[in-house]
Order: structure tokens, then C-alpha cells, then sequence
């Protein structure tokens, strides 16, 4: 048996490239304490993150969120406030608040400051359409939440 550590395709370098998917792939490497993704390429690591809206409608959403989707929606948020972070110099926190049902929160936060909010439905089917779409949803809610913590930073370091 050998591992193929490629995808069928290859990814835009531009979209590899992206300072949000840089910070994910940092993510998901750290938290890779048996060094399974050590040989894996960054297209095979996101690879889980890709999920077509036909393989959302295979994916059934009774029973409980398997504990690798909940590990993928925590690195993405993540990355999320390790971006603000980053860029702002506030520490960043991230809750997930989710239900045996897949309904819940995703909030990162600063101090007292929400810094980015998702409400979390069918969490069993989270993914995205393509790595432009994950790199683009990711760099929103960071740009999001660095505007507010520009906007409010006595709250955000409180």
C-alpha cells in the first residue's frame, strides 16, 4: 500500500497562496501532534474542506457530528482568529457551541469583543464549494473581524 499524498487536480498557486489558507494549513499542521500530515501535500490537507453540494445531499444530517467535522469547523475558525490576530495584535479565542443535532455557534472573540459569529446548521455537511470559496469565506471573516476590532479596541484588549 502506498500513499498518494496528491489530488486529482491542482489547485490555483494564487489560491495556495492566500493568507487565510496559509494560517489554516498552519492550523492543521499544529495541531498534528502524531505527524500524520507531516508527507501530505496543502491541496490534500484542505482536500476535506471541499464538499460539493452533491456530496452535501449524500451526507445525511441525523445522528451526531463526527468528531473529524467538528475538528475541521474548530480549525477553521481557528485560522479565523489566528488571522485577526495577526493583524491586530489582540489574542483571539474561538468557541464552538454545537448540539448532538449539528445546530450551534462558531464565536471568536477578543476581550468582549465578537470579532466573528456563525450560526451553525447541518454541521455534518459544512464545507465549501471550492477552494476559492473557502479561501474567499475565510479572508471575509477575518477582514470582518479586524474592522471591528479597529473599530472597538478598548473592548477588544479588555
Amino acid at each position: 500500500m502506498t500513499i498518494n499524498n496528491s489530488v486529482n487536480g491542482t489547485a490555483a498557486a494564487e489560491v495556495l497562496n492566500s493568507p487565510f489558507i496559509k494560517v489554516l494549513i498552519k492550523q492543521i499542521r499544529g495541531q498534528d501532534s502524531y505527524g500524520v500530515y507531516r508527507s501530505w501535500s496543502d491541496e490534500l490537507i484542505l482536500k476535506p474542506f471541499i464538499v460539493t453540494k452533491q456530496k452535501k445531499r449524500e451526507i445525511s444530517v441525523e445522528g451526531e457530528v463526527d468528531p473529524i467535522t467538528q475538528a475541521r469547523i474548530m480549525a477553521f475558525f481557528r485560522a479565523v482568529a489566528a488571522g485577526i490576530e495577526q493583524e491586530t495584535g489582540l489574542i483571539s479565542q474561538v468557541v464552538i457551541d454545537l448540539s448532538h443535532e449539528g445546530f450551534g455557534w462558531a464565536l471568536v472573540f477578543s476581550g468582549r469583543l465578537l470579532l466573528a459569529v456563525k450560526t451553525l446548521r447541518d454541521a455534518q455537511r459544512f464545507g465549501f464549494d471550492s477552494l476559492e470559496k473557502l479561501a474567499q469565506e475565510g479572508e471575509s471573516y477575518v477582514q470582518k473581524g479586524i474592522n471591528l476590532a479597529k473599530r472597538f479596541p478598548e473592548v477588544g484588549k479588555l
